[in-house]
């Protein structure tokens, strides 16, 4: 028995009110999935168990995942923004399809197959129904868990102004319809919500209410974006429920902290979702005005700004690929013999 099936749908199609006001969800109430999502621990959920906390650095290809895996970071994050940027050229502003997202989830889950990667789902690509299609591709594709939020479309980074978002009750039935369609798939859910935005008065207080409330929903962590301080953070950290998510953005509106800071506010999972993107970013440009005023690279100063030939072949595993071809040959050699 699902959300919507526990609180029944109003002939609109919306989530049933009680005198005019939303209904919440009871302990007595929740759905049935969430004794499935107990009894079934993910790959996510044992790190924060075994590390305490998680620090994961944004990929948004194959070789940036390869990259994090070879750092040794012990997990992952496709970033939205990241990879509107790398596949589009665009910014982070609702351009980015979930196909899309799933694409790039199923060639970063390869190229990192030691390492859980949580993917960035956006909205869910539209309604509840959406979300299961989202959620499904997602699983198929490798991934260990998405982000879920709230925003209205089309949405935005966010860290970026001009965020809205939808009823709450309406994202808590798309929550609820992600965890029935993870059913006891080894899949992390979590519930962000970008409502600190809309106001500056009510949106901290607005932004907690509504993770509380998805994480009754079935959300395995909840996720405030864009807290503006250390006293916002360590309010999150003190009155939401559950695994608790931060979004550390250079440049963005929340400070910077290191884990051990943050896991002492309260919190479980730290992405650095731009981390990758912005220095790589830096570097291209930077070698690229060199190349475009000298004509060259063959200075030195120029050549330790890249990695050498032979340190690239070793982070692609070049050598592993003339084993297994030698291996082979050798194979289709021993059979030709065997034939004459």
């Amino acid at each position: 028995m699902s959300l919507i099936t526990a609180i029944g749908a109003a002939p609109s199609g919306g989530i049933r009110y009680r005198n005019g006001s939303p209904l919440r969800l009871s302990s007595s109430r929740r759905s049935s999935s969430m004794t499935v999502r107990m009894q079934h621990t993910t790959r996510i959920q044992r790190l924060i168990e075994e590390e305490g906390i998680v620090l994961m650095p944004g990929c948004y290809d194959a070789l940036s995942a390869a990259i994090v895996q070879k750092a040794g970071f012990s997990a992952g994050f496709i970033s939205g923004y990241a990879l509107s940027a790398s596949l589009l050229g665009k910014p982070d502003f609702g351009l980015l399809t979930p196909p899309e997202m799933a694409a790039a989830a199923r060639s970063v889950c390869a190229a990192a197959p030691l390492i859980p990667v949580i993917a960035d789902a956006d909205t869910g690509g539209g309604n509840a129904l959406n979300v299961q299609r989202t959620i499904k591709d997602l699983i198929a594709a490798g991934a260990a868990g998405c982000f879920l939020e709230d925003q209205a479309w089309p949405k935005k980074c966010g860290h970026m102004r001009g965020k809205q978002v939808i009823p709450a009750e309406e994202h808590a039935a798309k929550i609820a319809s992600a965890r029935d369609a993870i059913g006891d798939s080894d899949f992390f859910l979590v519930a962000r919500t970008d409502a600190r935005a809309t106001s500056a008065k009510t949106g901290l207080s607005d932004a907690i209410a509504r993770v509380n409330l998805y994480m009754e929903a079935g959300a395995d962590a909840c996720f405030v974006e864009a807290p503006r301080d250390d006293d916002e953070l360590k309010e999150i950290g003190h009155k939401t429920k559950g695994y608790r998510v931060c979004n550390m953005i250079e440049g963005g509106v929340t400070p910077l902290h290191t884990p051990e800071e943050l896991k002492a506010m309260g919190f479980h999972l730290i992405v650095h979702p731009l981390t990758a993107l912005y220095a790589s970013a830096r570097a291209l440009l930077d070698i690229l005005i060199t190349l475009k005023k000298k004509g060259t690279t063959r200075d030195d100063e120029d050549l330790k700004k890249m990695a050498t030939f032979e340190e690239f072949n070793q982070l692609v595993s070049l050598d592993s690929w003339f084993e297994l071809e030698a291996r082979y040959s050798n194979l289709r050699n021993a059979v030709a013999v065997k034939s004459r």
